[in-house]
């Protein structure tokens, strides 16, 4: 007999049979049945005899199958799909925003707005947040005053994704405020809880003395970078997981720099700096895409990247698919009015035909940017990593680095280095002419982790890129992205769909980093001109790795592993300092601060400090935490 609490169960069409649930087919087209007069009114609506399911039964018909009570959770084609603990450990606002704008819009097809926030309380636990309890009015340590806001150029800083748009993650030693020498000397200066926080996502922006930062509970905050005294925040509709911005604005008295911040409804916000009023906000129009990564500055324009939903459908061939595509978005800072937008895929859509149940399907689609974009000035142009392609039909774009002309938007040149198309739900292998690839995966996506530009000296750059496929490639910017080298970062086992560089990399101007998804940890140090590999430090993380991205300053580098050790690597490859992050902290504003896992966001680093962002859940059964830490000599 199956036991669901100590086995792991690889889904496919077969599998589900052996473990008795009926086809998924199926349970996307059951008509709503009348409901007795007291289940009807679960939903919040008035009694209603033909009234749809409340929350309970549908949670239970369109998300249970998969959502299970085992640890670490049910794995669909390589990777794995958040248990019901991981669930429950998330804000109401997260799991909601995934229905209705991400990835599990395919099984939300159909359900009110009304009943996506249902669903979301019911498996969290957790009210809709929306109260002012996430506001710094609620706390307490917030600072005594307010000073008028330096010029961001006059003081070092860690200004969004990257210290600067070529997205290396390096900070000089002037800026760092620290050398090698001093890192084993670090101590914990100050906590700061992000209230009802539980999946720490936005990476910590440091500009004039100020730290801005979001939080999975839809409110962003500016903090004192010396004391984590709060000076504001702002509620957003929606959460985000970006790293926020700040930039010099005009044509708003009184009012000198933005902080520009991005949520998962694909809305951009810009706030005064100062205090954290509204000057515009802009959402961006179109359906079957998602906003995850941070966005880039570069002379008054914003640089975005879009995902595309997709890649569940295989849980729905009822459902039309696959349309959507990855896009880059340019916006001008100044009133957030949109000056291009560019799919990533170049290929008409194709009518694909019907599959064996009359749903019509289209390609190719995917593509989906989540990485902060790359600034090349020089050449003019913008480059983002993508992901893989939905649907049966390949797109041509897809797992690649991506060049866009700056000025319009025009795709300049691309470099594919895996054709892969990756679908939860399918089997392994299916038939042509379905929803479904012919053949799965292996999901070895360049769309996490944002490509690397760097100089090799006599006016020559090179721009790096590494993904989950555990290959690291070298481009020439000068010549339409032709391959300069490759590099294979795992030793004899490919990587599985969970991926082996996940979030990136950090570049010095010699090597670049890459902090990997395996037993030990891996750290990998390769040289820019050629691509071989001087070290490889094994760091000691639990058998899931490093996913977090990678932070550098001369001689050292900071990585954060799913154990929620962020690590100081000197360059010999020996761990020099480290922090155990999953615990409890007193917080400097009386929230009860817990650390967890460290994911996407890496460590920022300036003026003597470094800033951790720590609990990330992800989808590999990381630790959730609601908690930035401050780290001085």
């Amino acid at each position: 007999m199956f036991n669901k609490k100590s086995f792991l169960v690889t889904l496919t069409a077969a599998g589900l049979a052996a473990l008795g649930l009926s086809a998924l087919a199926q349970t996307q087209t059951e008509e709503p049945q009348p409901l007795p007069e007291e289940e009807a009114t679960l939903t919040g609506g008035r009694p209603d005899i033909m009234a749809p399911p409340p929350a309970k039964q549908l949670y239970e018909r369109r998300c249970a199958i998969c959502h299970l009570d085992i640890d670490p959770g049910l794995v669909l084609n390589g990777r794995v799909v958040p248990n019901a603990a991981t669930l429950k450990a998330m804000q109401a606002s997260k799991v909601y925003e995934s229905m209705a704008h991400g990835k599990m819009m395919p099984q939300s097809e159909g359900i009110s707005d009304r009943d996506m926030r249902g669903i979301a309380e019911l498996i969290t636990g957790k009210k809709m947040e929306g109260s002012g309890d996430t506001l710094i009015a609620a706390m307490t340590g917030n600072c005594r005053n307010n000073p008028p806001m330096r010029d961001p150029a006059r003081s070092a800083g860690w200004n969004g994704w990257s210290p600067k748009p070529d997205n290396a993650r390096h900070q000089t030693t002037a800026a760092a405020g620290l050398r090698a020498g001093d890192v084993p000397k670090l101590k914990l200066k100050w906590a700061f809880g992000l209230p009802m926080g539980s999946s720490t996502s936005s990476q910590p922006t440091v500009v004039a003395g100020r730290i801005f930062v979001g939080s999975d509970n839809s409110t962003l905050y500016s903090l004192d970078a010396k004391t984590g005294c709060a000076y504001w925040s702002y509620r957003t509709k929606t959460p985000g997981r970006a790293a926020p911005i700040v930039a010099p604005i005009a044509g708003y008295p009184g009012v000198k720099y933005a902080v520009f911040y991005v949520t998962a409804s694909k809305t951009i916000y810009a706030l005064d700096a100062q205090n954290g009023n509204l000057l515009w906000e802009s959402a961006i129009p179109g359906d079957g895409n998602g906003l995850t990564g941070s966005p880039t500055y570069h002379d008054g324009r914003l640089y975005v990247g879009l995902t595309a939903s997709g890649v569940t459908a295989g849980f729905t061939p009822n459902v039309e698919c696959c349309k959507y595509r990855g896009a880059v978005v340019a916006l001008d800072a100044r009133d957030g009015k949109i000056i291009w937008r560019s799919e990533v895929v170049p290929e008409p859509l194709e009518d694909l035909g019907k599959n064996s149940i009359g749903t019509q399907v289209w390609g190719p689609a995917g593509a989906s940017v989540w990485n902060a974009p790359t600034v090349d000035a020089k050449r003019g142009l913008i480059y983002v990593g993508t992901g893989n392609s939905y649907g049966p039909k390949v797109a041509s774009t897809s797992d690649s680095i991506v060049a866009f002309n700056m000025a319009d938007g025009k795709i300049r040149w691309h470099h594919q280095e895996f054709k892969d198309a990756f679908m939860l739900g399918c089997p392994d292998k299916g038939p042509a002419g379905e929803i479904c690839p012919e053949e799965i995966g292996p999901d070895y996506d360049f769309g996490g982790a944002s490509a690397i530009l760097q100089p090799l000296g006599n006016g020559k750059d090179v721009l790096v890129a590494a993904g989950k496929g555990g290959i690291a490639v070298a481009l020439d910017p000068d010549n339409n992205g032709a391959l300069l080298w490759r590099t294979k970062l795992y030793d004899t086992t490919p990587p599985t769909a969970d991926g082996l560089v996940l979030f990136g990399g950090a570049a010095d101007g010699k090597r670049v980093y890459f902090p990997l998804q395996q037993e030990g940890g891996g750290l990998k140090a390769l040289q820019l001109a050629t691509g071989k590999i001087d070290w490889d430090a094994k760091v000691g993380a639990d058998k899931r790795g490093q996913a977090g991205a990678a932070t550098s300053i001369p001689g050292v580098v900071f990585t954060g592993g799913w154990d929620g050790i962020v690590r100081a690597v000197n360059m010999n490859g020996e761990v020099i300092w480290s922090f155990n992050t999953r615990q409890r902290f007193d917080s400097v504003n009386g929230v009860i601060a817990i650390g967890g896992s460290i994911g996407a966001p890496g460590p920022t680093i300036a003026n003597g400090m470094v800033y951790v962002a720590s609990g990330y859940p992800g989808f590999q059964g990381g630790t959730p935490g609601n908690v930035i830490l401050a780290f001085g000599k």
